[in-house]
């Protein structure tokens, strides 16, 4: 028996199958559209991380370097930093200004005697005697 297929071919399936094979093929359509979105979606997630690493490298080499700037409290810790050593430097010479006061009034207060010499006494001769 010779099966040919032409527009007069009918076929004979029970409706419980038929809606089964559409519900299979819908969710088989269903199912590679699910994958391709996901997959899609994975791929544009990979193509965001691999600029993020590429700037936090550049950022990583950048920042310490100075070259991309500084934050508002480097700054300000900067402008504090200033403002303390010039108080230091204000403070360091009102210092020098107290010990040379200090030396003075040790010279007034304890002048050398004019007999002997200012510093060194007693010292020691060529001879070894001290004079």
């Amino acid at each position: 028996m010779e099966a040919k297929l032409n527009d007069n071919t009918s076929l004979g399936i029970n409706v419980k199958w038929l809606i089964q094979i559409i519900v299979v093929a819908a969710m088989v359509v269903w199912g590679y559209f699910g994958l391709t979105s996901k997959i899609s979606h994975l791929e544009t997630d990979v193509i965001r991380m691999k600029d993020s690493v590429l700037m936090n490298s550049e950022f990583r080499v950048k920042w310490p370097l100075g070259q991309l700037g500084a934050l508002p409290d480097d700054a300000e810790q900067n402008m504090r930093l200033r403002f303390i050593e010039k108080d230091m430097e204000v403070m360091e010479a009102h210092v020098d200004t107290l010990r040379i006061k200090s030396v003075q009034q040790q010279e007034l207060h304890n002048p050398p005697h004019p007999f002997l010499p200012a510093a060194g006494y007693p010292k020691e001769t060529e001879t070894g005697g001290i004079r």
